[in-house]
């Protein structure tokens, strides 16, 4: 492999990966607290259809308003986002009781239950996780054409591009294990936080904003806001008597 096409495999490999991480957490977040076989059958939707975009348009990809799609899945992704966190923040400070973790867990097992036999279909998850995977595969999609066609390899850029998104599924199947372990209530918490800040992100550059720094501002952004939040935590505490905890 030459010097060029090591660059363009490395740049669309970490490229993707970005993009693969982004979707790949919220296809978790909303699966580990909502259903995952709705989020996982969004997901799967949401390929397919990029798969015929793609096999149907090909390089007409590039010329699609990708600009109106951020600022549409953003806005929505924030208003879920912040619905999450202010319950979030009102069951951590107080102010609202905290779920019963035991009872809340033969809630779901019933629930569990009821959709192996395929009964219902969690719009929300199904939703959320369908818009997450589109709109990161569209992205991945322009930055395989772009790359591959500014170096005029683009098979070599399609095989960085599937590597990655490989590389992040597997690694995000081993953090699942550990994510399953923390408290509902924590993971409702940081769900929140992530919801609310992709959907700060791509709403602002929807509207044209340019965030410094590109993508690697996420965690920033997503600083930013955890310890606004965690703020307002501390604000409702002051003073406040404990509810106790509510069984759903």
């Amino acid at each position: 492999m030459s010097g060029p096409q090591l660059s363009l495999a490395i740049a669309v490999f970490l490229a993707c990966a970005v993009e693969a991480v982004e979707a790949f957490t919220i296809v978790l977040a909303v699966g580990s607290t909502r259903k995952w076989s709705s989020a996982l059958f969004g997901a799967a939707v949401a390929a397919v259809v990029l798969g015929i975009l793609i096999a149907a348009l090909g390089p007409a990809l590039t010329v699609l308003p990708i600009g109106i799609l951020r600022l549409v899945v953003g806005g929505l992704l924030l208003v879920f986002g912040l619905q999450w966190l202010r319950k979030a923040i009102l069951r951590a400070g107080g102010a609202k009781a905290l779920h019963d973790e035991a009872v809340a867990f033969q809630q779901e097992s019933v629930a569990a239950r009821r959709d192996a036999l395929g009964e219902g279909v969690d719009s929300y998850s199904f939703a959320i996780a369908f818009k997450a995977v589109l709109l990161e595969g569209l992205e991945v999609a322009f930055i395989v054409l772009t790359f591959g066609a500014n170096q005029h390899d683009v098979p070599l850029a399609a095989l960085a591009a599937a590597l990655a998104v490989v590389a992040v599924i597997a690694a995000g199947l081993v953090a699942r294990a550990p994510l399953a372990r923390v408290p509902e209530n924590s993971v409702k918490f940081a769900v929140g936080v992530l919801l609310t800040t992709f959907g700060v992100f791509w709403g602002a550059e929807g509207a044209g904003a340019s965030w410094p720094g590109g993508e690697a501002a996420l965690p920033a952004l997503a600083l930013l806001i955890l310890t606004g939040s965690w703020l307002m935590v501390r604000d409702l505490r002051a003073g406040r008597p404990q509810l106790a905890p509510e069984p759903s």
